[in-house]
């Protein structure tokens, strides 16, 4: 009766849900005369939460999506999510509305007002920003708008959230929504009434017996108190309206608070220690984790401590979930009323978070049923602590003592968990486990010998898995693991070992889609093309059901004693070589310790940078570029320099690739430009007619910060637009062509001037070229170098400073060392020269002190 029950409801739930979708409708709401409103919007996802508003009207309308209900939940995700919901006013009244989003958890939510194609308000709020000043002094996101008679208003809403992404929207007429929420803040006032009035019962009781028990129940009612204040809303609207950083924190704090001392309640009134050993080191553990928790709560980012509290949260309740039937079938009164306590509480999680999920419908049980089942679980418990008072002297809990495992089932038990820690589930094959100890074991007996890692990875195993499906991929795992058995055998340099059983051991499983084998070197004769032959042989294609299915393996070496001396650092070194390219005419890829971009110094060295760039530590040299027309500098090129305290100075070209790669390109970038625009100002107390040139990258270019950085310096600094020059590579312009045009002409538009470096170098277009909104490109450095020895280098240059004057460039040539070389420029038509011969790069004060000699060497002449 209870599955047909379940069954039944399962299919209600499945047919409102098609329904719903089935009825989608995407038009615009109609505000009509006593009738309600309904609420349904259209959706568009923003992966990259980078777009818009301007970016959001121009989508196709086949980009959005409809939400009939109302109501959407998108679960945690990093995207940023665009609302988009029209309202006419066939009314012949003006319409005084308010929209909704009926969850207070959303970190950043801004309303966008439109009237006929032009933007009229602007709303931004969320969590993340102090509650005041706020539309409408409630809790949830709230936008007031009006809309005339016969008017179309559309609303654009941008909602993005660390936390789970639940958007019910819902538009109101003022006073409806105002005589609701008076109605839900009655409902609020009797629950949050009714749990201080608990809260003081049991501290009462505590301060008159001194049992902590009920110290233990108080606390942990007051933390639901606490986190259900928070979580509505409340705490950040009444306690600290300006302090969203510590709402998040409270957050984050409430739930290890009522955790523990619910748990410590829990142990202390069931008595757990006394009948239930394994669960009592269960709860202990929680407990411990709880604390630690809680103690780590206020260092975590909100994401991170949101998603350590969903998993405590799940074992929270799945423990708490046991902990009653268990005390109950221990013949312990109090079991009886923690099971019937918890479950409305159960029931009522499970309610929420099907709601959350978008499982089950919104409606006021699930919006409410968490706080109803707390309130219930309160009740209940109150009662039977009441009923505990009353039998406390009387009962006395009889402990059971463990049923001990037959023998030979617990050796059967060990000698399975042996296998399953030792092998592979699907394949059979030894783990990586057996393969490091193997390895270890035979470089132990044999130091003085020469062996190689070899690692082989099926890197097309996740596609197939998803195309055919995991049963198929398994097949191909064991036919993958059979054919290299089978190849091993046939290979004497595989070393071959034998385990507990006398099996076999050639070819070892290192993960799902990687597997191990221990070449003797010494047995190969340095002839390995036997075992290239063999590689060979498993890069052919795998009949599955008649599918010539190629498993694209890839493979990766490292030899001992050269890359390392024990199997762990073989291993991995060997993953690493499976990146490199294949050399000579093998199959497999040498680690190599200089192409390896994971060894540690590199990666400290990003650490390092990231801490030089917060002390300042990093200089900016600049070299001038100086007109040929007027012989003066016009202005100067910022280059980064950095001395490290243990390395000394550090080449750009070997710590930026490592910043573009890492993501520290970001800070550097922002700590260049704040740097150079700062130092133009000083400059221009000599020569206020001095421009300044800045690198910026390919991430640099496609980033939505790089704009705004440099309209806040310029207006720092005084600056306009321009004086400053940002200089990119021809192939960084390329790197996305459609997105970097975009970048560049948003530049444009704040009147920087865009300058191609390297030019020459890189492999564009001349069609795409001329798209850009640049002016001027620097004829890259190697075009340069023998133009004075070599006639078809002066034909080159000359003709590459032709085309640039063709598209309307101005034409810089960099790198230029020698007089003879800038004479053979001037003659061709070159704007700017910059190199050695001019000045080499210097430092501010250098540079300062250069400018006024070649100043006053001027003026003389």
């Amino acid at each position: 009766m209870i599955l047909s029950n379940a069954l039944r409801i399962l299919v209600l739930i499945l047919v409102s849900c098609v329904f719903q979708f089935v009825h989608a409708d995407a038009g615009p709401i109609t505000l009509a005369s006593d009738a309600p409103i309904e609420s349904h919007f259209q959706y568009w996802e923003d992966t990259g939460a980078d777009a818009t508003l301007a970016d959001v009207r121009a989508l196709p309308p086949s980009a959005w999506q409809a939400r009939p209900s109302g109501k959407a939940t998108f679960g945690i995700t990093d995207s940023a999510y665009w609302l988009r919901v029209q309202m006419r006013n066939q009314t012949d009244h003006d319409q005084l509305l308010i929209a909704e989003l009926a969850y207070s958890q959303l970190d950043d939510v801004v309303f966008h007002e439109l009237s006929g194609g032009t933007l009229l308000r602007e709303f931004r709020t969320g969590d993340i920003r102090p509650f005041y000043p706020r539309d409408v002094d409630h809790p949830n996101m709230l936008f007031r708008f009006q809309v005339a008679p016969d008017a179309l208003k559309t609303l654009y809403i941008r909602v993005a959230t660390q936390g789970t992404m639940v958007v019910p929207l819902r538009i109101w007429q003022q006073n409806d929504f105002y005589e609701a929420a008076a109605n839900e803040q009655k409902l609020h006032f009797f629950y949050y009434g009714s749990l201080a009035v608990i809260i003081l019962i049991n501290l009462a009781v505590f301060l008159t017996l001194r049992e902590k028990l009920y110290l233990y129940y108080a606390l942990a009612i007051f933390g639901y108190f606490l986190f259900f204040a928070t979580v509505r809303g409340y705490t950040l609207q009444h306690v600290y309206p300006g302090s969203p950083f510590l709402h998040a924190h409270v957050l984050m704090l409430t739930i290890p608070f009522l955790a523990m001392f619910s748990i410590l309640f829990c142990m202390e009134f069931l008595k757990v220690r006394s009948h239930s050993p394994r669960l009592y080191r269960a709860l202990q553990a929680m407990l411990a984790f709880e604390i630690l928790y809680f103690l780590s709560a206020p260092f975590l980012s909100y994401d991170t401590g949101i998603r350590v509290a969903a998993i405590s949260a799940f074992g929270f309740f799945s423990l708490l979930l046991l902990a009653g039937p268990v005390a109950w079938a221990a013949g312990v009164r109090a079991g009886v009323f923690f099971t019937i306590a918890w479950t409305p509480l159960t029931v009522g999680v499970s309610a929420t978070a099907g709601r959350a999920l978008g499982l089950l419908p919104e409606n006021f049980f699930t919006e409410y049923a968490m706080q109803i089942g707390s309130g219930l679980e309160a009740f209940i418990l109150t009662l039977a602590l009441a009923d505990r008072l009353y039998r406390e002297r009387e009962q006395k809990i009889q402990a059971q003592a463990d049923i001990l495992e037959q023998q030979n089932a617990r050796n059967e038990a060990q000698n399975k968990l042996n296998e399953a820690l030792t092998h592979d589930p699907v394949t059979g094959l030894p783990n990586r486990n057996r393969f490091e100890w193997m390895v270890d074991e035979q470089l132990k007996q044999d130091p003085n010998g020469r062996y190689m890692v070899g690692v082989a990875r099926v890197t097309r195993l996740k596609e197939i898995n998803r195309t055919l499906g995991l049963e198929r991929s398994e097949r191909l795992l064991k036919r993958m693991a059979q054919q290299m058995t089978e190849l091993a055998q046939r290979l004497p340099m595989v070393h071959a070992t034998a385990d507990a059983y006398g099996r076999e051991e050639r070819v070892y499983q290192l993960s799902g889609d990687s597997f191990g084998v221990l070449v003797d070197v010494s047995k190969t004769g340095d002839n390995f093309q036997v075992l290239d032959n063999a590689l060979k042989r498993l890069a052919e294609p795998v009949l599955i059901d008649h599918l010539a299915i190629e498993p694209g393996p890839r493979f990766g070496v490292a030899s001992y004693p050269e890359h390392g001396k024990k199997a762990a650092l073989l291993i991995r070194n060997a993953h690493v070589g499976m990146e490199m390219a294949p050399h000579g005419p093998y199959e497999s890829g040498f680690y190599s310790r200089r192409n390896d971009i994971y060894n540690e110094s590199r990666l400290t060295l990003m650490a390092d940078l990231r801490e030089a760039l917060h002390l300042n530590q990093p200089e900016l040299h600049y070299q001038p570029k100086v007109s040929l027309t007027t012989g003066r500098v016009e202005g100067v090129e910022a280059l980064i320099r950095w001395h490290h305290p243990e390395r000394g100075w550090v080449p750009p070209a070997e710590f930026i690739p490592l910043a573009e790669k890492t993501g520290v390109i970001k800070h550097l970038t922002r700590w260049v430009i704040d740097q150079a625009l700062n130092d133009l100002k000083s400059l221009h107390t000599i020569d206020p007619a001095l421009t300044v040139s800045v690198n910026v990258s390919a991430r640099d270019l496609v980033s939505t910060e790089l704009k705004g950085l440099f309209e806040t310096r310029m207006k720092r600094y005084q600056l306009h637009p321009d004086q400053i020059i940002v200089e990119l590579t021809e192939t960084a312009a390329m790197d996305d062509p459609d997105k970097g045009l975009e970048a560049l002409e948003a530049l444009a538009q704040i009147g920087l001037k865009i300058s191609i470096d390297d030019f020459g170098a890189g492999y564009s277009s001349l069609s795409y070229l001329k798209k850009l909104p640049a002016s001027e490109i620097k004829l890259d450095r190697a075009l340069l170098q023998d133009i004075h020895t070599s006639e078809s280098a002066r034909m080159i240059v000359e003709t590459a400073i032709s085309m640039g004057h063709g598209l309307g460039f101005r034409v810089v040539a960099e790198g230029v060392e020698t007089e003879q070389a800038a004479s053979l420029l001037g003659s061709m038509g070159a704007d700017l020269l910059q190199g050695y011969w001019v000045c080499r790069p210097k430092s501010l004060n250098d540079l300062k002190t250069w400018l006024e000699t070649d100043r006053k060497a001027a003026s003389l002449e």
